[in-house]
């Protein structure tokens, strides 16, 4: 396997890389706008069961509408992202496959099936079921959903950070010793919050973006007005709720991953009272000569603001690119080693591995206790035995950079675009201004590009790693030809491309027809 581990080339990883990326950005498009409708139809449908007038029905059902058409193609996109891991992935696989399939196979097993049961229910059971029965079937439909991304994400999440596992050199694979370490390890659960209040935000934005629509047009005036009320209110609070877990996150990056934290902001040397950067000149295209630059051109940061969001204080100490390459004394007196050290370590980890399995194939007892503990006191670095360069270590800045500030950026104006629409509501006319209409349908690919930003920034942040400081991505692939998976790719590409393409029509047809009933909300009917 460590042979394997060496002799994959270059293509066939750039290309696994590519489609793996291709089928999680198409995936991601689907599933926050799953998750955030969720809980506006949950809402619609609770308003509902307390007045049983058909207006709240009818809005709870066109939601529900939306949603199960957007839930569709999350499932088809879903199951192929994770078949790619035995295609594509396969050492990975085998390597943490006892770890990584724990959380996936939970969430098929209980959230997918959960999500499948009540889904049925919501749409079908609205004459056979009570209407609390099917009240708690759309709540639970979208709490399935979130358990799911919680199992997803618990998987991701370990792979930013790799808990409750040992190394077992018999069967050369990463075997898991406590599941609570992994499934609720501080990692899973910043991601968790910060990923799933992100996804409220764009079904916030996207029912306030319909609403508009209508407003534009002059149409479903009570469920625009009454469901803008609904979404800007969650809006909001995801909002600010986003800000509040991405600081919390931002801190737990700093401790696991301070290469990835140096990335996002460009800090090429750290030290303390470290200011924030606002905005600087990286080059989009080009990785910057950190090695060289005390820091980029055109810079504007807060002061402290870095080392207060990494540390919670102010005079907190941030390790640069080069304090991480090159090693550095922490505040608390221990040396972190260099770049180079590591991956001796990590070289004499694997070759300890091949004398430990080659002393157990003689029975040579002996030898291979002597060549366990060699494992065992490197095995921290074992991936670094597999970097041929140590500027393979620094992500690619420039994504980093300008992923991070175009995901604040957007949330700032997220938060902005909120409270402007609720104060609209609550002390104007809203549907005089058009202006508003117009800005909230823009601001439905934004709240994408926000979403797809910071799905960048964890990804590229952890490269070159598959595991953080385990599992380099040059050793994770299957050893298949890159023609095969770049024709997968364009396959994919094709297909992922139509089933957007489908859903966006139906969509936009499906919010053309409207409501059921176009009734006011002072209509008081009971169904």
């Amino acid at each position: 396997m460590t042979d394997l581990f060496l002799t994959v080339d270059s293509g066939t990883i750039d290309w696994s890389r590519a489609q793996f990326a291709l089928t999680a950005i198409y995936h991601w498009l689907f599933v926050p706008l799953t998750l955030g409708l969720a809980v506006i139809m949950g809402i619609c449908e609770t308003i509902y069961y307390r007045n049983r007038k058909r207006f709240w029905k009818d809005a709870s059902r066109f939601w529900q509408k939306l949603f199960g058409i957007n839930f569709a193609m999350g499932v088809a996109t879903g199951i192929i992202l994770e078949f790619e891991f035995g295609t594509n992935w396969s050492n990975y696989s085998w390597f943490v496959g006892d770890i990584f399939g724990a959380p996936l196979a939970i969430e098929g097993i209980v959230a997918f099936f959960m999500e499948s049961t009540f889904v049925a229910v919501m749409y079908f059971g609205w004459k056979k079921v009570s209407p609390g029965f099917h009240l708690a079937s759309t709540w639970l439909t979208g709490l399935g959903a979130t358990i799911s991304a919680w199992w997803i994400l618990v998987a991701n999440a370990w792979m930013q950070y790799p808990v409750g596992c040992e190394f077992n050199p018999d069967t050369v694979r990463n075997e898991m010793v406590s599941f609570f370490d992994v499934a609720l390890s501080p990692f899973a659960v910043d991601k968790f919050c910060h990923t799933v209040i992100s996804a409220w935000i764009i079904g916030a934005i996207f029912v306030v973006a319909v609403c508009c629509w209508y407003l534009l047009k002059n149409r479903e005036r009570e469920l625009a007005l009454q469901s803008m009320k609904i979404a800007a209110i969650v809006g909001l609070v995801a909002s600010l709720g986003a800000a509040a877990t991405g600081h919390k996150s931002a801190q737990t990056v700093a401790q696991v991953q301070p290469m990835k934290l140096a990335a996002m902001e460009a800090l090429y040397n750290g030290g303390n009272d470290i200011g924030l950067t606002a905005v600087a000149w990286i080059n989009p295209f080009a990785q910057p000569d950190y090695a060289n630059d005390a820091e980029p051109p055109l810079k504007l940061a807060m002061p402290y603001a870095l080392s207060f969001m990494a540390t919670n204080d102010f005079h907190g100490f941030v390790p640069g690119v080069n304090d991480l390459l090159n090693g550095y004394t922490k505040p608390d007196g221990t040396v972190e080693p260099s770049a180079d050290e590591k991956m001796e370590r990590g070289k004499k980890a694997i070759e300890a591995l091949a004398a430990y399995r080659k002393a157990k194939a003689e029975n040579n007892e002996q030898e291979a206790a002597i060549q366990s503990k060699i494992i065992d006191d490197n095995f921290k670095y074992f991936g670094y035995g597999y970097i041929k360069d140590k500027a393979e270590l620094v992500p690619f800045i420039p994504i980093n950079f300008w992923a991070f500030r175009l995901m604040v950026g957007l949330g700032c104006l997220f938060i902005l675009f909120f409270a402007v629409v609720l104060f609209l509501l609550y002390k104007k006319d809203i549907s005089k201004f058009r202006w508003l209409h117009i800005v909230a349908i823009v601001l439905v690919p934004l709240a994408y590009i926000a979403s797809e930003s910071g799905w960048l920034v964890a990804e590229f942040g952890r490269q070159p790693w598959t595991i953080q400081d385990m599992l380099p991505v040059s050793a994770s692939v299957s050893e298949v030809g890159a023609g095969s998976v770049a024709l997968t790719f364009f396959i994919f590409l094709g297909l992922f491309t139509t089933m957007l393409a489908v859903e966006l029509s139906i969509m936009f047809k499906e919010i053309k027809k409207g409501p059921e009933h176009p009734v006011s909300n002072t209509d008081n009917f009971e169904l």
